[in-house]
């Protein structure tokens, strides 16, 4: 039996970036999910338990910031475990990321550099996996 491995979905509008970002979290041992648009990541939440969130703040459909409120509505350990995304900051992201004391990684970023972000971020609160404990 294998062990079950963390869920992470990437939130990005930009398809080469949700490519790399997959590859790059499957190899470190991640189930990965992209979704290129607000929408998408909402309808994959819809019915898909994730235990991290990699979010771009700047999306064109759904912000980013709507993204994580309705993602932390329904599972809320997302609260915690979102780390976000961008090339610039507004005062409405600084806003988001000082009050839920998320980590943020600037664009752009080294792979590896997003991966120990990650890491440290479900090692940071504990192993659960869609909100529940492995």
């Amino acid at each position: 039996m294998q062990p079950v491995r963390a869920r992470v979905l990437i939130v990005d509008d930009e398809p080469a970036i949700c490519k790399a970002l997959k590859v790059a979290l499957e190899r470190a041992g991640y189930e990965a999910i992209a979704a290129q648009s607000g929408d998408s990541a909402l309808s994959i939440l819809s019915h898909e338990p994730v235990d991290a969130l990699l979010l771009d703040l700047r999306i064109p459909d759904t912000r980013g910031d709507v993204v994580f409120e309705l993602a932390a509505a329904t599972y809320p350990h997302l609260r915690r475990r979102t780390l976000f995304m961008t090339g610039d900051i507004s005062e409405r992201a600084h806003k988001l990321i000082h009050s839920c004391e998320c980590p943020m990684i600037r664009k752009p970023f080294e792979l590896r550099d997003m991966i120990a972000a990650i890491d440290a971020l479900v090692r940071r609160h504990g192993r659960e996996v869609g909100g529940r404990s492995a």
